[in-house]
């Protein structure tokens, strides 16, 4: 280990991730708030593009065995040497508990990235921030332990909503080496974890907001009349809480004198799915699907769009959005939106005022979009308000300063 090195342990699932450009936002505006950090990331990209945020970035990056098999005698030099730390007793005593109510893979995985961290993190680290409640959170604690260091976190969807209850309140407790601090982006997974913490006080809710310097005004739209083409899109992945087979549903009840398009654009594993479905309901000659993007190509997709749409639902296994940031970005760029009441997203989308918020039902999606198109002034109206309302609010600064008091207190009571 050596000296003179950063203080501060961020670590994430993986770096750079196209679809986690909040987590970059954040990150370059702590350096910018004179926060010095280095990332350690449990995984390696996948994503083939970068978006320019990411390149904004100074802090060196550190990758942690994504797989233990593959760096074998790197994770047995860590655990020889872990040993010797003063807290790696505790941890492993802890672990072996955790390990007896979830025995994976997955949970072996973590201790032995925890190791590696706790004994490659330089001598300087004062502390720890994981971003995610779950594996992040879990590598950060078991290594915050051997180290005797404290450690905190950001969580935000499905981190939340499809941890154990037992795992969340112990991350949270006073008395099981839980987070120092914990933040998340929404009022609606915050009270959730204030109920299951024993200090509330130690949940703050901080929205990741836009930082607006990023993006291009918004372009003077002209707006399109009731009989103009309609051109749809969608930014998210191909899962199932994001709800785009509910919306393909939707599209094939459009009506037939309704000339529509849709272009959607993110990766993810429900693609062939989606497609074969679009195919199986007779519209896909009307949709385009561009895969992942990167940000500029993001963005000029809203400017060319007429409506945004994003019809989030709560998955089988509990997994939901929290309020996702493109509903931001769209709003950004004076695109009207439409989204469903899930989680968060009434929090920045007031229904019928700045956007519309349907039921995911196919059916109600058509009926949501065929209102939208058929009173253009209306839904021109609505996008006017969005965007007013995004400066107003949802700015990013007023959470990065936050969050900034959050990790100074934490590492100067280290």
């Amino acid at each position: 280990m050596t000296t003179n090195r950063p203080p501060l342990a961020v670590l994430v699932k993986g770096w750079p991730r196209l679809s986690e450009t909040f987590i970059a936002q954040e990150l370059v505006a702590l350096e910018a708030a004179g926060h010095s950090f280095e990332i350690w990331s449990l995984r390696h990209p996948t994503d083939v593009k970068r978006h320019p945020l990411h390149d904004r970035l100074q802090a060196q990056v550190n990758y942690l065995p994504e797989y233990l098999f593959q760096e074998p005698e790197r994770v047995w030099r860590a655990r020889e040497t872990a040993q010797k730390l003063p807290g790696y007793a505790e941890a492993r005593r802890i672990w072996r508990a955790d390990l007896r109510r979830d025995p994976s893979r997955n949970r072996i995985r973590r201790f032995g990235q925890a190791c590696v961290l706790a004994t490659e993190m330089p001598d300087a680290v004062l502390g720890l921030y994981a971003h995610f409640l779950h594996t992040p959170s879990s590598v950060a604690r078991y290594a915050a332990i051997m180290r005797g260091l404290p450690w905190s976190f950001s969580a935000h969807a499905k981190d939340i909503w499809t941890s154990p209850d037992w795992e969340i309140r112990e991350k949270l407790s006073s008395n099981d080496h839980g987070a120092t601090f914990g933040a998340t982006c929404t009022a609606f997974g915050a009270k959730h974890l204030q109920e299951m913490s024993d200090d509330p006080a130690r949940i703050d809710l901080i929205y990741h907001g836009l930082d607006l310097s990023r993006f291009p005004a918004p372009p003077e739209r002209i707006w399109r009349k009731a009989s103009d083409p309609l051109y749809l899109m969608s930014v998210g992945r191909l899962v199932e809480k994001k709800g785009f087979d509910r919306l393909i549903a939707a599209l094939a009840l459009l009506p037939k004198d309704l000339d529509w398009h849709w272009t959607h654009i993110g990766g993810g594993g429900l693609g062939d799915l989606l497609q074969g479905i679009a195919e199986d309901a007779g519209v896909a000659d009307r949709i385009t699907w561009r895969g992942a993007c990167d940000q500029p190509e993001v963005i000029e997709a809203m400017r060319q769009s007429d409506i945004f749409v994003l019809p989030s639902r709560v998955a089988a296994d509990g997994d939901r959005d929290g309020l996702p940031n493109v509903l931001m970005e769209a709003a950004s760029q004076r695109l009207p939106i439409l989204s469903t009441p899930v989680s968060a997203i009434p929090e920045f989308i007031d229904s019928g005022t700045h956007g519309l918020l349907s039921d995911d039902a196919p059916a109600a999606l058509a009926g949501a979009i065929c209102k939208m198109a058929e009173d253009p002034e209306n839904t021109a109206a609505m996008a006017e308000a969005a965007l007013q309302r995004l400066r107003r609010d949802f700015g990013m600064d007023p959470g990065i300063a936050r969050l900034s008091e959050r990790l100074n207190a934490m590492l100067n009571g280290a």
